[in-house]
């Protein structure tokens, strides 16, 4: 029996119905926070943001734009559900990620889901996952060099490594700094960044006066649409003089 592409019949209209043609690239960016089971959705006529969290200490957002989508439509001005993102998940590989190329159709009624800094990340990606290998936590220091470059730190039981990120170099398209400050991060809560890492174009990495880390991901797909992948994560405790 062919699946369905119509949504069930209801007396009342959806508040939201999206389709997609192509799968692969929501799947992705889904994947890219995946990380607890459930996540938090919220959706507007321009944009849905699903959002995840872990013990507040770290959350990710995935901003997929309207246009992403073949169909949407908020009938409210905003939306805000649940849905558990690992049965989504296996909703849109139900039949292996060759697959993904199929119709997609999400309706929302109560809640009802069917389906049929900014651098170059190449280098990032490599480099943070070697410098986090045997490292229980991750310093960023625009602190002495602040008008020069920028700092990544491991520190470890296997020892410390550093990695500086010159204002000039290729790798920063921009460099903005107000004042000295390091941060520590723990690396087990950065790790599933790591996804949307793999994905992007282009990474944008700020913090603020209290230490809060932002990773902003740009991720393009093949038909050259963009979406955003978001991850803010607190900072751990203070840090040593042996660690600046």
């Amino acid at each position: 029996m062919p699946l369905s592409t119509q949504p069930p019949t209801s007396g009342e209209p959806y508040v939201l119905a999206a389709s997609l043609d192509n799968a692969c690239h929501l799947s992705s960016l889904l994947r890219a926070i995946h990380f607890q089971d459930h996540a938090t959705c919220f959706a507007t006529a321009n944009c849905l943001r699903v959002m995840v969290e872990d013990a507040k200490c770290i959350q990710a957002n995935a901003f997929i734009q309207a246009e992403i989508f073949q169909e949407f439509a908020v009938q409210e001005e905003s939306v805000m559900f649940w849905i558990n993102l690992s049965v989504l998940l296996d909703c849109l590989t139900i039949f292996g990620t060759s697959s993904l190329s199929g119709m997609v159709h999400i309706y929302l009624d109560c809640v009802c889901v069917s389906c049929n800094h900014i651098v170059k990340p190449v280098h990032s990606n490599r480099e943070i996952s070697s410098l986090g290998k045997t490292s229980d936590f991750l310093t960023l220091s625009p602190s002495k060099w602040c008008l020069l470059s920028s700092r990544l730190s491991t520190f470890g039981n296997a020892g410390s490594a550093h990695l500086d990120y010159p204002r000039d170099s290729d790798l920063m398209e921009a460099f903005h700094c107000n004042q000295t400050q390091t941060n520590r991060y723990k690396i087990s809560l950065l790790k599933p960044s790591t996804k949307a890492l793999s994905l992007s174009c282009k990474v944008s990495i700020r913090t603020d006066t209290r230490g809060f880390l932002s990773l902003q991901y740009m991720i393009r797909n093949e038909d050259g649409q963009i979406c955003f992948v978001e991850y803010y994560c607190c900072p751990d405790e203070d840090i040593t003089e042996a660690e600046l």
